[in-house]
């Protein structure tokens, strides 16, 4: 007898986007997707350069829906995706995070760290399991820096390079570099750069600092030190959605998120400091 496959949800702003188009094929081509299916998406609004619900749902063979409540009602686990406009992620994760069932909302998870407090608290009131990352932590290399080179220590500086059109919308994943290398308490930032090349220190209570420098055309990479350990990564891009994918399926499996609430929080509140970093130059932003 075929084993019922647990049905997947996209909920987006537009779904015709990088990320939707992404997570369907990965979750197709991975190992781990036998039990699952994309079955149903929503959109509240088609992208003006692309193709609208109807049609996307039809060359993806995935079934249009009429409602965020009609997905949810639907579907097994959701994904609130939405990557370019987090501010959108409180709203369109609100039904849900209401629901129980499990929920990845996509980078970044929100505009700052009273949203993201807002999100976690409404999810834990329904116990609905949730998390949100950028795809970078899961690149292979970094799970390879994490686990083996650096056998899950502390960092005590990292240098994370990146690019990206709007700093505003990639620097979460500079910042997700630092936070699953440094630690979540990061207290205070400031820019040093200049745009178009921002460079933006993090400091930590101990003292520890580390840097983001955000270049648009730049490749992702990391520098970084342990005591009298120095590694240089001029990338750290491989297979990270592959990577993402598979810990996307095995969350919906088990419910059991693979990244800490603590951290997630910590990119938030990082990520919304760093946007107002640069805007005053040379100025400490307290977290």
């Amino acid at each position: 007898m075929e084993t019922k496959k647990k049905k997947i949800g996209f909920i987006d702003w537009f779904i015709d986007e990088f990320h939707a188009n992404c997570y369907v094929k990965c979750f197709r081509e991975s190992a781990l997707g036998a039990g699952f299916e994309v079955a149903m998406a929503w959109e509240d609004h088609a992208n003006p350069q692309g193709r609208g619900l109807g049609e996307w749902c039809a060359a993806n063979r995935i079934a249009p829906a009429r409602s965020i409540a009609e997905v949810v009602e639907a579907c097994d686990v959701l994904c609130v995706l939405a990557p370019s406009n987090p501010e959108t992620h409180e709203t369109l994760a609100r039904l849900p995070l209401e629901s129980g069932k499990p929920v990845y909302i996509d980078k970044p998870f929100t505009t700052g760290r009273e949203s993201a407090e807002r999100m976690f608290a409404l999810a834990e009131k329904h116990n609905t399991p949730m998390w949100s990352s950028s795809a970078l932590r899961f690149s292979s290399e970094l799970i390879c820096l994490r686990s083996e080179t650096f056998q899950e220590k502390r960092l005590d500086f990292v240098q994370a390079l990146g690019g990206g059109r709007l700093f505003s919308e990639y620097c979460i994943h500079t910042l997700e570099m630092i936070v699953m290398l440094m630690g979540s308490d990061p207290c205070r930032v400031m820019s040093v750069g200049r745009s178009p090349d921002e460079m933006v220190v993090i400091e930590y209570p101990d003292g520890r600092r580390g840097m983001i420098t955000q270049t648009p055309p730049a490749a992702f990479g990391v520098n970084c030190r342990a005591g009298d350990k120095m590694v240089s990564l001029l990338r750290t891009e491989s297979r990270m959605f592959e990577n993402l994918a598979d810990e996307m399926l095995r969350f919906f499996a088990t419910g059991k998120a693979p990244v800490e609430p603590r951290e997630t929080m910590a990119v938030a509140a990082l990520t919304a400091a760093a946007v107002v970093a640069v805007q005053k130059s040379g100025t400490w932003i307290e977290l």
